[in-house]
């Protein structure tokens, strides 16, 4: 249930959230416990702003790259109150996607080495039992 605050900010309750990322709201707690979002309170309830959302959003995606939770609490802290970090935000991207790259780059390249063997050693076998 989205809501407008008194200062006319639209505000988001937890199940929203859940429900629109498709995750769990225990899953918005662990990430509210670990200091990343920072939900309001009315009436006892969690409440989140845009910048909640927009940072939940980050988290989520970071995550799905396989970004740790130090490297999106250093990401998301670079930001600042009111955006001032936005520069350094995206010079900290594009180093650490450069590096994830370069680690990705050199996986690809042992899998395709683990292929290529793994098939001949296959194509051997294959041989050996059509002689037998």
């Amino acid at each position: 249930m989205r809501r407008g605050a008194a200062d006319g900010q639209e505000l988001f309750g937890i199940a929203d959230l859940a429900e629109e990322f498709g995750i769990t709201t225990r899953t918005i707690r662990f990430y509210e416990n670990k200091d990343l979002i920072h939900p309001a309170r009315v009436n006892g309830a969690r409440v989140y702003t845009r910048r909640d959302r927009a940072r939940l959003a980050l988290i989520l995606r970071a995550k799905t790259i396989g970004s740790t939770l130090a490297q999106i609490r250093h990401f998301l802290d670079l930001y600042g109150e009111h955006g001032e970090g936005h520069i350094e935000q995206l010079e900290y991207v594009v180093d650490e996607t450069g590096k994830a790259i370069a680690d990705l780059e050199k996986k690809r390249a042992l899998i395709g080495d683990t292929l290529k063997e793994l098939q001949a050693i296959r194509k051997s076998c294959l041989n050996r039992l059509e002689n037998n």
